[in-house]
């Protein structure tokens, strides 16, 4: 199970919020789908810190390995958070491979 935690969200403008919401709920089924079968309940962790005029936008999830942590920094909000995901997934699926293997391998031996 993934559980969403998403922080500073007041800071976003009032236009951009609510997209912002939606689109970080439809990634995360798709983190739903990938640890379904998976020991550890998992926290995804949303950060936005808004500066003067850039938005800067983090994710993290603690998977049995390691942390993954990343962050996107963007003028415009909606096109911050798409691009981390993007990334985030790529970086998520990357670490669980690794995980999937290790323990392939240690139960092989």
């Amino acid at each position: 199970m993934v559980k969403l935690i998403i922080k500073n969200l007041k800071e976003v403008d009032e236009a951009a919020r609510k997209q912002a919401e939606e689109l970080i709920q439809s990634k995360v089924e798709f983190y739903e789908q990938l640890f379904k079968k998976y020991d550890k309940d998992l926290t995804l962790e949303v950060i936005f810190d808004n500066s003067s005029s850039l938005t800067k936008v983090s994710a993290s999830i603690d998977l049995k390995s390691k942390k993954v942590l990343l962050a996107e920094e963007d003028k415009e909000v909606l096109k911050a958070v798409t691009t981390l995901f993007n990334e985030f997934k790529k970086a998520v699926k990357r670490q669980y491979e690794l995980e999937r293997k290790d323990y392939e391998y240690k139960r092989k031996r």
